[in-house]
């Protein structure tokens, strides 16, 4: 008889699992009920969110590097990036240099904060020979255009006093000239993917400061005050690059960082699973699979939004494959994920327990699950 393959492809179960480890439980689950009646094929995954770096890291055979660099009010911190196995490929995750999260809520203040250890982080990856670099730009704590990263590249902002620019969205009012003749001459030869799953202009009512700049910090002066600085801005590059991204999707991304990469790198922005999906090959790896399971954390109406389930399902619905999606807790109008490409889904909490105890024993929870949906396919004859 010939075997049955399986695709195990989960995002990661966030502060329990990473996406390999909720896929190696998984695989644990099934390889108890089925023994070498099947292939199974692991592909960790991810939406271009917190954990990309990891799970692109272990879908790529590649290693983790770290790197201390400077994070958005100045201070120094340690951030990691992965190279791929073969060397060629880099994955960072803005927010491990730039994000919310490294700093205090007191801190926050897009006026003032810098994405310069993103571009710090970059120079860590050309300093390894890689010909890609893959960005996640989601999460950051900055408003800033995306000059912060551009200065650690080797772009020099003057003030209209002459002097440099200082750091900050608030300072860009101020701007009168951008010398981008000493950017590191390596970018020229690197192929940049930014994985942006909003679609933000960068200016005006639905731009990058009016949208995001409130979660940052910004009061709404402020949030005013930014808008008008990123404009500014635009105009000023846009007279170095011939570049007029303000309008583009995705420009306002990340306090602005999209509109940078667009004028200055000529970068792609794509859908995080997108990318994700592409460079692990998974279309390939999975045109013969006769079934593929998927999950995260939690599956509720935002994840038809560009999450990893639903992103898994409809690619392997080009191949007409079943999908079971299976996660921590199913949220509210769940449901909406069965017209996405999902056929069923399940939660793997056995009975009401404490956050702490679901997180410290989700790999547990997760290959008894397994176990259960593996013995559901053996009773149908399914395989």
């Amino acid at each position: 008889m010939q075997q049955k393959k399986i695709i195990i492809a989960p995002d990661s179960f966030k502060e329990s699992m990473t996406a390999k480890q909720a896929a190696e439980a998984i695989a644990r689950g099934f390889r108890q009920v089925f023994s070498d009646e099947i292939d199974l094929e692991i592909i960790p995954m991810a939406d271009g969110g917190e954990g990309t770096t990891q799970s692109l890291a272990d879908a790529l055979q590649g290693s983790l590097h770290h790197h201390t660099v400077t994070n958005p009010v100045g201070e120094p911190v340690k951030a990691a990036y992965a190279i791929s196995g073969d060397h060629s490929t880099a994955i960072i995750e803005a927010a491990a240099a730039s994000g919310l999260e490294l700093i205090q809520p007191h801190q926050r203040n897009p006026m003032l904060a810098t994405s310069y250890g993103t571009g710090e982080l970059i120079q860590a990856a050309l300093e390894q020979g890689v010909s890609k670099i893959i960005l996640g730009i989601g999460g950051s704590a900055t408003n800033d255009g995306g000059a912060g990263m551009l200065e650690a590249l080797g772009a020099v902002f003057y003030h209209h006093n002459g002097e440099k620019l200082n750091r900050g969205g608030g300072h860009l009012i101020h701007l009168n000239h951008i010398d981008a003749s000493q950017l590191d001459a390596r970018l020229n030869n690197v192929e940049i993917v930014v994985a942006c799953d909003v679609d933000n202009p960068l200016l005006g009512e639905n731009g990058a400061s009016a949208v995001y700049g409130p979660q940052k910090g910004a009061s709404e002066e402020m949030v005013d005050q930014l808008d008008q600085a990123l404009s500014h801005f635009h105009d000023v590059q846009e007279n170095i690059t011939r570049q007029s991204v303000k309008d583009i999707p995705g420009s306002g991304a990340a306090g602005g960082l999209g509109a940078a990469f667009l004028a200055f790198f000529n970068a792609k922005l794509e859908p995080g699973i997108n990318i994700v999906l592409k460079e692990t090959h998974f279309y390939e790896r999975a045109s013969e699979a006769d079934l593929v399971i998927t999950g995260e954390g939690k599956i509720d109406e935002q994840t038809i939004y560009g999450k990893t389930p639903v992103g898994v399902a409809k690619a392997a619905k080009q191949n007409n494959t079943p999908v079971i999606a299976i996660c921590g807790t199913l949220g509210q109008n769940y449901e909406k994920v069965y017209d996405h490409g999902i056929d069923a889904t399940f939660s793997m909490m056995q009975s009401p327990c404490t956050l702490k105890d679901a997180l410290e024993n989700g790999p547990r929870y997760l290959e008894g699950l397994a176990i259960n949906i593996a013995k559901i396919l053996r009773l149908q004859h399914t395989f």
